[in-house]
């Protein structure tokens, strides 16, 4: 089934969005970052922006990526939100990275959402297993975590590692498996050894490096990245959940990949996009899911 999804996250709030940039609030603190997608005028004036933002990413003019951020005397550089979804109570740690980033994607609480229940569900005679591939400071983790799995959490950078272990205390969770690894390396090992888990989580980035400097680039090995956790997924009960950011790459595109690796689902199937809608009521699509549960 196809379907935009928005979750009921109380402490992220889109309050405009416009000429490429968009103001969040998240928990008491507003930011200004860029937003490539963010393609029509924003709905508040410039003085708005400026009164209510408390930290303006400024990017650096020789880099794509990177920049600075600018604080009025209020903004702290770290601070937490919580997140709250069944018997499911999150809480994490937010910064200013040179990224723009702050350390969670809101919109894929909608995901956060569905991997609890699945959790839950799949929970009977053992807890269920869960691998989380590029798993970044762990939303997902915890989700599954929190619904009693056994979670294997995997990502190439250590000190984002180090911020999921942190959130995972955060919240009040122990018991994490945290694996600092390039995720292809690590899945290719799994198939060897004949591990299965009951879930799989990938949220990829178009390009990235691995642990020791593993190239890694969307197009070019998200089908073999697949056919391996196809492998590595116990053929009943069990759930997948795909995410990607890539702008021009669709839901209907990760629909077809994953059911070459994995075939066609037998239970549930849903694809679609995660947004959320500014105070101004300008809808923003902030990236692409595919799971399913058989």
């Amino acid at each position: 089934m196809q379907e935009q999804l928005t979750p009921d996250f109380g402490d992220y709030e889109l309050l405009d969005t416009g000429d490429f940039e968009k103001l969040e609030r998240f928990g008491r603190y507003v930011t200004r970052r860029p937003e490539p997608q963010a393609i029509w005028h924003k709905s508040l004036s410039e003085a708005e922006w400026q009164r209510l933002s408390d930290a303006s990413f400024v990017r650096d003019a020789r880099s794509e990526e990177r920049g600075e951020w600018r604080l009025k005397p209020q903004m702290p550089d770290r601070w937490t939100v919580g997140y709250r979804h069944g018997g499911m109570s999150l809480r994490m740690r937010l910064a200013l990275t040179s990224f723009k980033h702050v350390g969670i994607f809101p919109e894929q609480a909608a995901n956060w959402n569905f991997i609890y229940d699945a959790c839950r569900a799949l929970g009977g005679e053992r807890p269920a297993r869960v691998l989380n591939l590029f798993a970044y400071t762990g939303g997902a983790t915890l989700a599954a975590r929190a619904a009693g799995a056994e979670v294997t959490h995997v990502d190439s950078v250590k000190q984002v590692v180090t911020w999921a272990r942190e959130n995972m205390e955060y919240s009040g969770l122990e018991g994490v498996r945290w694996i600092v690894e390039d995720a292809l390396k690590f899945v290719q090992r799994e198939v060897r050894r004949g591990n299965r888990y009951d879930g799989i989580i990938l949220d990829p980035p178009a390009y990235g490096r691995g642990a020791n400097g593993e190239k890694w680039v969307l197009e070019e090995h998200i089908g073999q990245m697949l056919a391996c956790c196809a492998e590595l997924l116990e053929p009943k009960r069990a759930f997948l959940v795909l995410n990607l950011y890539s702008m021009g790459l669709s839901s209907t595109l990760a629909r077809t990949a994953v059911r070459q690796a994995f075939g066609v689902p037998s239970g549930v199937e849903q694809w679609g996009e995660l947004t959320f809608t500014d105070k101004g009521g300008k809808e923003l699509p902030l990236g692409t899911y595919y799971r399913f549960m058989r």
